[in-house]
């Protein structure tokens, strides 16, 4: 706490005696694509929720006991809802959209997530009394309310703010099924950028509302153009208003989040900061109470580099993993880590048709990559990685592509291509967002290894494919793929196992493991 302390006061040498101590945390917390984050504390326990949007299961819950290091334990629903789109059916598809996001909060024994989606055109609330196991309620209603903030007030009645710029309140009924019949909603706030100055660009959107000492504290972000991602907190002494605002945190574009605070009474803001290929990951910063504000940063108003939170610890196992695909009785089909790019059709895949292998056959023609059913992703991490599998591709049929891939709208494929006179290694690359080939090599064995390594340092964002025809010995494969984040898909890159076919579905693809590591190769 001297520490603290000594940081708040604007002592220069509060950092040093600090790593004499203990290793400190550093920002960004969690160097991967982990956005609109949604957070609560509930006794010692920190819980999270994120946007995964078009990816299946869907709003992922993270748990940590320190704020820095995160644990996947579970998801809020399966499926978002069935159609076309979210289907990858028919043509259609809903990348970039799905699920957007999500609130999260703890009410009288009970856990509230609660998020939006374009694809379904509703607003969906999930419950449970188990965050980490379940069972989880479903309902939904309609409208669909933008970047919501759900609130539980002290009086029993239950909010929702959304909005963009303009500011809107809705009354829910107490078991948060709907709106509250006879109730419409109401703006509370004009013109939520304000503070920010008028030269805007994005309006003020992710509201996340809490109420500290008898005060509601409103939290959006805004990015005027020109300038960066920025916080605006706004504050009122009744839910209703009037509010008034300020610029909280204007630094390295950090911004979207809202407050947290520790059992000793220590307070952070959540936030996250958009990162080029890799994706929107978080960071934390200190927040201090000055004149009834919360005031974000390090004394310079900045987002600090070191905090004094106990040290990161790898992502490994616990946002991303290795998977051997060995399930013991009564293990789960498939870890947390990994999320199906839409939704799955379930009588493709299996781990137990042939134990220790993921099969993957294919039910339908597909045109594409991004088109494909019963693509497996999980995320890629910073600042590297790499991902590494080996697949029997024996059963493939004229017209399967198989391999391993990394996804967003410039993919990279490397995999292998069957056709009537034989099969072939070959490396996609999609970075002029059309699929070019850029290289093919003929393949005369049923086994085959692939490893993509990515690059994220200082935005690099470079993935260089590889192949090896005994897991030993590696060899670069086609050209590196220059990543980019883009709005299309709103999805940092994600490793993809995949398997489709061109002519005629029913061949199979078993993928032996994945492998995944924070390092690359020497």
């Amino acid at each position: 706490m001297k520490n603290y302390l000594l940081l708040l006061a604007g002592i220069t040498l509060w950092a040093p005696v600090a790593r004499a101590q203990a290793p400190l945390a550093h920002n960004p917390v969690v160097h991967a694509d982990v956005p609109d984050l949604s957070m609560i504390r509930v006794g010692k326990t920190y819980y999270m929720s994120s946007t995964t949007m078009h990816m299946s299961p869907g709003v992922p819950m993270m748990k940590s006991t320190d704020l820095v290091n995160w644990k996947l334990v579970s998801y809020a629903y399966d499926t978002l809802t069935s159609n076309d789109a979210m289907s990858l059916a028919n043509g259609k598809s809903t990348y970039g959209r799905g699920s957007w996001a999500s609130s999260l909060r703890y009410h009288q024994g009970t856990y509230y997530v609660s998020t939006f989606a374009q694809t379904s055109g509703k607003t969906h609330i999930y419950s449970t009394k188990n965050i980490e196991k379940g069972p989880w309620k479903a309902v939904s209603f309609r409208p669909s309310m933008h970047d919501h903030s759900l609130f539980f007030d002290d009086d029993g009645r239950v909010y929702m703010l959304f909005g963009a710029g303009k500011i809107q309140l809705a009354e829910l009924t107490a078991d948060v099924s709907g709106l509250k019949p006879g109730t419409s909603p109401q703006v509370i706030i004009e013109n939520a950028s304000a503070p920010a100055g008028p030269n805007l660009g994005l309006p003020a959107e992710g509201s996340q509302l809490f109420k500290v000492n008898g005060k509601y504290y409103l939290f959006n972000i805004t990015w005027p153009k020109g300038g960066m991602r920025t916080v605006v907190v706004h504050r009122a002494d009744k839910i209703t208003g009037p509010y008034e605002g300020r610029v909280a945190l204007q630094d390295l574009g950090v911004a979207q989040g809202g407050l947290i605070d520790t059992p000793d009474g220590q307070w952070y803001s959540y936030l996250f900061r958009d990162y080029g290929a890799v994706g929107r990951i978080p960071y934390l910063v200190p927040v201090r109470w000055e004149g009834g504000w919360p005031v974000l940063g390090n004394p310079a108003g900045k987002v600090p580099e070191t905090l004094l939170l106990p040290a990161n610890k790898s992502l490994i196992p616990g946002i991303v993993d290795s998977d051997e695909f060995t399930r013991s009785k009564g293990e789960p089909a498939l870890p947390l880590v990994w999320q199906w790019n839409h939704n799955p059709a379930n009588k493709l895949w299996s781990v137990s048709q042939r134990p220790g292998y993921l099969r993957l056959t294919t039910g339908q023609v597909d045109t594409s990559f991004v088109m494909a059913r019963n693509t497996l992703t999980q995320r890629t991490i910073g600042p590297v990685c790499a991902g590494t599998t080996a697949l029997d591709i024996s059963h493939l049929q004229a017209g399967d592509f198989a391999g391993l891939g990394v996804l967003q709208r410039r993919y990279g494929l490397v995999g292998v291509q069957a056709s009537a006179g034989g099969k072939a290694i070959v490396m996609v690359s999609a970075e002029s967002e059309k699929p070019v080939e850029l290289q093919r090599l003929p393949l005369r064995q049923d086994k085959v290894y692939f490893k993509i390594e990515c690059d994220f340092q200082d935005r690099k964002d470079v993935a260089t494919f590889f192949y090896s025809l005994d897991g030993k010995a590696w060899q670069p494969v086609g050209k590196p793929l220059k990543m980019a984040y883009t709005l299309p898909h709103f999805m940092g890159y994600r490793f993809a196992l995949f398997n489709y076919a061109t002519q005629t579905p029913g061949g199979y693809a078993d993928f032996d493991y994945f492998r995944i590591t924070d390092k690359l190769t020497k």
